[in-house]
């Protein structure tokens, strides 16, 4: 089973242990993103929840194997692919089935003309500029997607845009670092910073 975004694939074998193994990553690093969130609050620094985790699970990526290699790390292996799959996949029907669309049954057609627009746009957009400012690669074709993902939703969205991709025609890690750092990080980051600024 492939890793997505990764080219150097490990495969093991999808067991209850190595499950565990993943579902304890995961709690620590929330662990740490709850701690982070209370501390940017106290600092009047106001993030979503989900960005100071996001921010524990890259500190325990790049510490915890480098520095207790006795752990067994679940980066780049069968079992982190599957739950990662299963998590976002779960996260997109749970999106779509709280939706209730008959609460806008007056407003069909103009927001159909605006989605379709909207959909033209981005589409545009990341064809003409996004995929030729990053160099017309194969990296950037992925993180074009990515984009558009972003531009009609949210980062897992483009997640999952970039997903389906990579499943038929290869890996992007590149893509993989950059769409979700700047889509789920730094974009929240940014908007915290310039709301706090027209707030103050």
């Amino acid at each position: 089973m492939p890793t997505v975004g990764s080219t150097k694939i490990v495969e093991t074998k999808i067991t209850v242990n190595t499950a565990y193994n993943v579902l304890l990553a995961v709690c620590i690093a929330i662990g740490i993103g709850l701690s982070l969130h209370e501390l940017s609050n106290e600092l009047g620094f106001k993030l979503p929840v989900f960005v100071p985790c996001l921010f524990g699970g890259i500190i325990l990526t790049n510490t915890i194997p480098y520095f207790w290699k006795s752990v067994p790390w679940s980066s780049g292996k069968s079992t982190l692919a599957l739950l990662s799959d299963f998590s976002l996949g779960l996260f997109l029907a749970m999106s779509l089935m709280s939706l209730q669309l008959w609460t806008l049954i007056d407003l069909a057609l103009p927001i159909i003309l605006l989605l379709t627009a909207q959909v033209l746009l981005a589409a545009l957009f990341a064809i003409f500029i996004v995929f030729y400012a990053l160099g017309k690669t194969y990296d950037a074709a992925v993180m074009a997607s990515g984009y558009v993902g972003l531009g009609l939703g949210a980062t897992p969205t483009a997640v999952a845009n970039m997903t389906a991709i990579t499943q038929k025609h290869g890996a992007s890690p590149q893509a993989f670092i950059v769409i979700p750092l700047i889509g789920a990080f730094f974009i929240d980051i940014a908007n915290a910073i310039i709301i706090q600024l027209f707030l103050n």
